[in-house]
């Protein structure tokens, strides 16, 4: 894959439904053939594992990508996955500390999401390290 970037995505959405939702969108983008081909995803936990439990919430997909990869189709598909959700929730990308809601202007997020996930940009935008559209 050469030089990759890892980058974190997250659904916000009540506890009860965290998991249901964070898998479907797993699903949902496993499902693309352009994220599948130049990314791998897995699902994983931003909690710590707790002794006797079963398993820790899985909550989070964890994205690595590499060249070729195309920010704009990883933008769209989340978009198209929230509009398939009763409740259209909120999803962020994160790297290095840097967040990216997933909302809006379709074409400024997409541009942001180029800029995360390149780590091309001034960073002008944003002075509190969270890009929120």
């Amino acid at each position: 894959m050469g030089e990759t970037v890892q980058a974190m995505i997250r659904v916000a959405t009540e506890k009860p439904m965290l998991e249901t939702e964070t898998y479907s969108l797993y699903d949902w983008l496993r499902q693309e053939s352009k994220i599948r081909k130049t990314a791998k995803l897995s699902m994983g936990s931003s909690e710590a594992p707790v002794p006797g439990a079963q398993g820790p919430l899985l909550d989070l997909v964890s994205l690595v990508v590499g060249s070729g990869f195309s920010a704009p189709s990883l933008v769209v598909s989340i978009a198209t996955w929230r509009d398939t959700r009763p409740q259209s929730p909120t999803v962020t990308v994160e790297r290095d500390g840097i967040t990216v809601t997933v909302g809006g202007s379709l074409e400024e997020t997409q541009r942001l999401m180029e800029e995360l996930l390149t780590g091309t940009g001034s960073g002008d935008d944003d002075t509190d390290g969270e890009n929120g559209l």
